[in-house]
């Protein structure tokens, strides 16, 4: 089945207490290469049958007023994902590359 991928984040200007702790953590575990983390919210919405038009505005207008706060939030992106792609590869492929 094919699954929308909706991404969220908080906008710029928005504090975001998470990424911060999560920047401060990160030396400390050996990564040293980053200098700022904002940390956002992932939605994976299951269609049955094919992605049309329709269901892509539907998504598009959930991730508007559902999905997203859009006082402290920003929808950046939406994107239809295959129905062989599965998380479990993507995780896979991930690891992979980091090792």
């Amino acid at each position: 089945m094919p699954r929308i991928v909706v991404d969220v984040m908080p906008k710029p200007e928005i504090l975001d207490p998470q990424g911060k702790a999560i920047v401060g953590a990160l030396p400390r575990l050996g990564f040293t290469a980053f200098s700022g983390v904002r940390q956002g919210k992932r939605f994976e919405l299951t269609v049955e049958g094919p992605v049309t038009d329709e269901i892509l505005e539907q998504a598009r207008n959930a991730a508007a007023t559902m999905l997203s706060n859009p006082v402290i939030e920003d929808v950046v992106n939406i994107e239809v994902l295959a129905e062989d792609a599965s998380t479990e590869d993507a995780s896979s492929a991930t690891a992979g590359a980091e090792a």
